[in-house]
């Protein structure tokens, strides 16, 4: 029996060898689909929420495999469709073999994210919640991990939700008016509008901000690591990952090109970015690879600048000093080689706030770790939800636009109809957020980059 339908298919473990693999279904004909295959119970007649030792059989009623059946009635469910969950054993065969039978009696493979977006379109979470399964599936630290939680429980929707209420009531006062144009009628407090746009955007801003630390939560601090030649930059990195990842040498310019691995501070990724010394030299490679790294500072969140304690002087590290001055780049600098230190060296160093270790005996690198933890944490804002994703942050930023334009428009005194153009604006910019105003193109923008079977 073949059924054409809305029902889809998809791995949703990759496979492996010996492992357990998964194969979802969701739609309305998925109980009738799998139904067809699986020898066991009558899944037609069983409960939600329940699981079913049998077999999937093909046409001849050959044996593919035995599995287990999760079966999730809807609206109880992921995407509040039927939905059935297969468990098999994780051969390539084997399941290649089960998505094949499961689309000849009807099914169709799924796109990627296409369970989500059902999820989505059928008012199982909103556009945001959507968007923070993505950077579950992704996070890979317990900061990722909670922030996307938090979202998708509905911490940041709850937050537009409200200000986007607020807006509406007045909105409709406004549009009211429109209506009653020849009475010459005012039912919208103006100065009352006023008060209530200044708080709605005092709490957007206080989100646009959070921005910055929610970017490092997700994508990390690229941390460049600079100084002069022996300085000590790749002892340092080798130091800090615990582990020999760059060739240290007693040569001045060993390293030519950058070298990049990450660790973990209080759950936020830093990516360490060993790079040449900065001097001036002949040399055509190394003089690339100082290039190189005037570039991946410019680029970089933090510069930990070393400084070498021990062999360098008090001209030359004002001069580096008056460099990086000069740097919108924030910077952290770092008096390295503190067990050898020249004593005018280290008093300088300390009219600069800096930190003194040693790399190569690893000294005082718990203190250095502790004031990058400390630097970011200066990014946080006051908001308790904070913003991780690009579109929202562009979305906030248009919705603060527009409010400043409601405003200038009502001290100016302009006309009901342009008020409530810029009041329209910044109830679309918030509705983009949550997905209450959507368009085809940016559903498929965002769900394409889900992996498939999620």
């Amino acid at each position: 029996m073949s059924h054409i339908n809305d029902t889809i298919v998809a791995l949703a473990t990759p496979p492996g060898q010996g492992a357990i693999g998964i194969i979802r279904v969701s739609g309305s004909n998925t109980i009738p689909i799998v139904n067809e295959l699986f020898r066991g119970k009558d899944l037609t007649k069983v409960a939600s929420h329940t699981i079913h030792l049998g077999t999937i059989r093909d046409d001849e009623n050959k044996i593919i495999d035995e599995v287990l059946v999760s079966v999730f009635k809807g609206p109880h469910s992921y995407t509040k469709e039927d939905v059935i969950e297969i468990s098999s054993h994780g051969s390539q065969y084997i399941l290649q073999k089960i998505l094949s039978l499961l689309i000849k009696k009807g099914a169709r493979l799924a796109k990627p994210g296409e369970f989500t977006q059902k999820a989505f379109l059928n008012g199982r979470f909103d556009l945001a919640q959507a968007e923070a399964v993505a950077d579950l599936i992704a996070s890979e630290n317990a900061s990722m991990q909670q922030t996307a939680m938090k979202q998708m429980r509905g911490g940041f929707s709850d937050e537009i939700k409200k200000l986007r209420e607020e807006l509406i009531h007045f909105a409709s006062m406004i549009e009211l008016e429109l209506d009653f144009a020849e009475e010459d009628v005012e039912f919208a407090d103006r100065q009352g509008l006023i008060k209530l746009i200044n708080k709605i955007q005092t709490l957007i801003q206080s989100l646009i901000a959070s921005f910055e630390y929610g970017n490092v939560i997700k994508s990390g601090v690229p941390t460049v690591i600079a100084g002069k030649p022996n300085a000590g930059k790749s002892t340092l990195l080798n130091a800090l990952l615990n582990e020999e990842k760059a060739i240290v040498s007693e040569v001045a310019g060993t390293t030519r090109d950058f070298i990049e691995d990450q660790i973990y501070l209080d759950g936020i990724a830093f990516r360490f970015i060993d790079t040449a010394g900065i001097r001036e030299t002949d040399d055509k490679v190394e003089s690339i690879g100082v290039q190189r790294t005037l570039e991946k500072m410019k680029q970089a969140s933090l510069v930990i600048y070393l400084v070498d304690l021990m062999n360098d002087s008090i001209d030359s590290i004002e001069e580096q000093l008056q460099g990086l001055r000069k740097s919108s780049v924030p910077s952290l600098i770092v008096g390295n080689k503190v067990d050898e230190a020249k004593p005018e060296l280290k008093a300088l160093l300390e009219d600069e706030n800096a930190v003194f270790i040693s790399a190569k005996g690893k000294v005082h690198l718990d203190d250095l770790k502790a004031r990058l933890q400390a630097i970011v944490a200066e990014t946080k804002s006051s908001s308790e939800v904070i913003v991780t994703n690009t579109r929202h942050l562009q979305s906030l930023q248009q919705t603060d636009e527009a409010l400043n334009r409601v405003i200038e428009g009502i001290n100016m005194e302009m006309s009901n109809d342009l008020v409530a153009q810029d009041i329209r604006s910044a109830l679309f910019h918030l509705g983009e957020i949550t997905g209450e105003v959507t368009t085809d193109d940016l559903l498929e923008n965002i769900f394409s980059k889900f992996c498939i079977g999620k």
